[in-house]
């Protein structure tokens, strides 16, 4: 049981695994363009519903009822059968609460097979199309070349952005830049 557990907190092997068996299920009915689409979707979905969100963390939900719930949901908002029988499976599964993380290793998984690079921008304040269209070029330029990015705005950071591409973390917020200063002046004193 506690192999499992680490596998679902961790997230990868499990949610890996899931976004493959989507993945092929959909290049072998000839379905790929549709899928992606929805379940770039079915993340939007999550990400703006806090009731699904809800749904989703939940434990406490029989699975049946759950099961009930998201399948009325993906209908009402027009979900193909691929779908709807994917998440069923998770639900039945009862993995419903790593489904955002599965949507997620889907997306990096799509991207991986198109080569397309993601990168992970967290800033204090939104992106304009001027400054994401700069921050592609900065990108591109540094041997990244087609970029996808997701944003994340986090004022924690204060200014500045941090951008993680894989395994690679670049931080010029100016948190960090105050951590960094701070242990210096500690480290002088």
């Amino acid at each position: 049981m506690a192999s499992g557990a680490s596998t679902i907190s961790s997230g990868g092997g499990l949610t890996d695994r899931y976004a493959t068996a989507l993945y092929s299920l959909a290049s072998d009915q000839n379905a790929l363009d549709l899928v992606v689409d929805q379940m770039d979707g079915l993340g939007r979905l999550i990400d703006e519903a806090p009731t699904l969100r809800r749904l989703l963390e939940s434990p406490l939900i029989d699975v049946n009822i759950a099961q009930k719930a998201m399948h009325a949901a993906l209908v009402e908002q027009g979900f193909s059968k691929i779908i709807t029988d994917f998440v069923g499976v998770v639900t039945a599964n009862r993995r419903l609460a790593v489904l955002r993380a599965i949507v997620t290793a889907f997306a990096a998984l799509v991207a991986q097979k198109r080569g397309i690079v993601l990168a992970e921008v967290t800033s204090a304040h939104p992106l304009s199309d001027v400054q994401e269209q700069q921050l592609r070029a900065r990108l591109i330029e540094a041997g990244y070349g087609q970029v996808n990015i997701a944003k994340r705005v986090d004022e924690s950071i204060l200014g500045g952005l941090i951008v993680k591409i894989g395994a690679r973390l670049y931080d010029t917020s100016i948190k960090s830049r105050l951590q960094r200063l701070q242990y210096a002046m500690k480290g002088a004193a």
